[in-house]
């Protein structure tokens, strides 16, 4: 991998851990506030939306890029042969199509968002910006999909080495 590649994955990495200590230590002192002291934290239902979308939206093109989507490796002694590579490459594609679709709905949202003005309740924290974010980035997942590497037969070669 190139040199700033892997910086620009470190720094996204580092910016998805400090979001995700953040949404926790939100959590724990707004069910703190409210169980002992019967006062939540105000928005805290806002911000806890906004941080996941972050969360979940910024980590996609990683998780996109080094095949770490949920997957059954139940057929993998015969799905993970070389004369099954088309196959990976369909699926691949499908892949792309639906990250494709979700950042097509999120674009279309941007400015029906911005037109209509929506935000969240409490904070009133405009809600176009985060369509945009995740359009973006699942716009990028879905190049990702298709450039990603081969899935490797990894518990093969364990197999063979032992």
């Amino acid at each position: 991998m190139k040199p700033w590649l892997g910086r620009i994955e470190r720094g996204v990495g580092l910016l998805l851990v400090l979001l995700l200590s953040a949404m926790v230590a939100l959590t724990f002192v707004d069910v703190i506030g409210r169980r002992l002291f019967n006062t939540p934290v105000f928005g805290a239902n806002d911000m806890t939306e906004h941080l996941m979308a972050l969360i979940i939206f910024g980590g996609l093109p990683l998780l996109t890029a080094r095949r770490g989507h949920l997957s059954v490796d139940l057929f993998d002694r015969w799905l993970l042969q070389p004369g099954w590579r088309p196959w990976h490459k369909a699926v691949d594609v499908l892949i792309a199509a639906v990250l494709g679709l979700i950042a097509w709905e999120y674009a279309v949202a941007v400015p029906e968002a911005q037109t209509i003005n929506e935000v969240s309740p409490a904070l009133t924290i405009p809600r176009s910006w985060m369509y945009a974010f995740m359009a973006f980035t699942s716009a990028l997942s879905a190049l990702l999909a298709l450039f990603a590497a081969a899935p490797q037969p990894e518990h093969l070669s364990e197999e063979a080495a032992s």
